[in-house]
């Protein structure tokens, strides 16, 4: 724990104990169990596969707090590491796109995040297209400095270069504003860079201000998923191995009219088939969920996703679709215990004492917290959070170790 400043120790407690959750950064030193898995994702599919033009999609199941959102930040970390940029979608009650497709694209958008420079790699990028823009336009300023151009010149070269790396787009419409933002930024026309930037977003589309520059129709379902491609496309021209969509249903699913679930599953399907196609290469898509009831059904909808997501991903079966959580620790409590264990150092470099007998007092709550493993709050989230509260009254000298009684008091919502 001594690359671990206090501070972020400090963040990492608030963090776990306050909700249950992983903070942003720092998860890793605590992060147990599913090493094996993650270093699967990054050897067969990071590493070349994406990079050689390959996709995949991954469903990834586990109960409310049960380690989703961690597995997902620890496959963005390792995105990142590999140079790819990353779209981390939470999705809520409230916003929950899968029903409609331009939100689905709209929503990585907004979310899409280069990798951090490597000497900062805990600092967590800003999302977003302006970002990946600007630092497009960096690069082709720098590719044309040595040239001699006239600067009154550089606006409509920069844009000239980027159109041609861009004409391979799915998309005419994208590749025209993306164009013309690298000139808008080029010239330093920030309200047409507004614009352009609202459109590609699909934050709206204003015939008043889009069609002066080329842009006739807005961001609809009928080019969400060319925008999408598009996207994909564009993040290789700039030099990027492709890109990972990681989608995390953080909160129960949302209340859809059948009609709606219908076109959420259907939606799911489409993307799920364009993994399959080569103009969709580069990408590892993730989608997180409670439980699989939600794809049960008798309609055909239904039975087409299910086929696509029958098979299980393990170490030593990767091509499988679903990578089930609750399956992947052979032996919970020995797994409760490694993580219970790593959490208390990081205690006490926050706190900057010494919990005596720290096993003891994990091990008491992992057998308190894994008693309510058939729950509706998943066992992990209940036993790093009931950590935490034994770890301040150990500080505060309370009994040590923690009697059994005690341990299920501590892990009680």
């Amino acid at each position: 724990m001594s690359a671990l400043s206090p501070l972020l120790a400090r963040r990492i407690i608030e963090t776990v104990g306050s909700t249950g959750t992983p903070p942003e950064w720092g998860f890793q030193v605590f992060t147990a169990g599913i090493e094996p898995y993650l270093d699967v994702l990054e050897g067969d599919y990071l590493r070349d596969f994406l990079p050689a033009g390959g996709a995949s999609f991954k469903l990834l199941v586990g109960t409310y707090g049960g380690g989703k959102t961690h597995f997902l930040y620890n496959v963005r970390a390792l995105a990142w590491k590999r140079g790819f940029p990353v779209a981390y979608v939470p999705l809520s009650n409230d916003a929950s796109p899968f029903h409609q497709l331009d939100k689905v694209y709209a929503a990585v958008a907004r979310r899409i995040a280069l990798p951090p420079p490597d000497d900062q790699p805990d600092r967590l990028p800003e999302p977003g297209l302006l970002q990946v823009l600007t630092a497009w336009h960096a690069t082709l300023s720098e590719d044309l400095a040595s040239r001699d151009i006239p600067a009154a010149d550089l606006p409509a070269a920069e844009a000239e270069v980027a159109a041609r790396a861009l004409s391979g787009l799915d998309n005419l419409q994208m590749q025209k504003a993306l164009s013309k933002a690298i000139g808008a930024l080029a010239s330093g026309d920030e309200e047409t860079l507004r614009d352009l930037l609202d459109w590609l977003s699909a934050e709206g589309f204003s015939a008043t201000r889009h069609r002066p520059l080329g842009l006739l129709h807005g961001i609809d379902r009928s080019v969400a998923l060319s925008m999408l491609r598009s996207l994909v496309q564009w993040l290789r021209a700039m030099g990027y191995p492709g890109l990972v969509i990681l989608f995390d249903e953080a909160e129960q699913l949302p209340s859809l009219s059948g009609k709606q679930r219908d076109a959420l599953l259907s939606n799911l399907r489409e993307l799920i088939d364009e993994c399959g196609h080569q103009h969709f290469g580069g990408v590892l898509m993730m989608y997180a969920i409670p439980d699989e009831r939600f794809f049960e059904g008798r309609s055909s909808v239904y039975e087409a996703l299910n086929q696509r997501i029958s098979t299980v991903f393990e170490v030593f079966n990767p091509t499988g679709v679903t990578i089930r959580l609750d399956e992947l620790g052979k032996d919970p409590l020995a797994l409760l215990q490694t993580i219970g264990v790593r959490l208390a150092e990081v205690y006490e470099t926050a706190y900057g004492c010494r919990l005596s007998g720290k096993e003891a007092a994990v091990s008491s709550v992992a057998k308190a917290a894994y008693e309510q493993r058939f729950g509706d709050i998943g066992y992990k989230r209940l036993f790093v959070q009931g950590c935490v509260k034994a770890f301040h009254q150990m500080r505060a000298g309370g009994a040590v170790p923690l009697d059994i009684e005690t341990a299920r008091k501590l892990t009680v919502v």
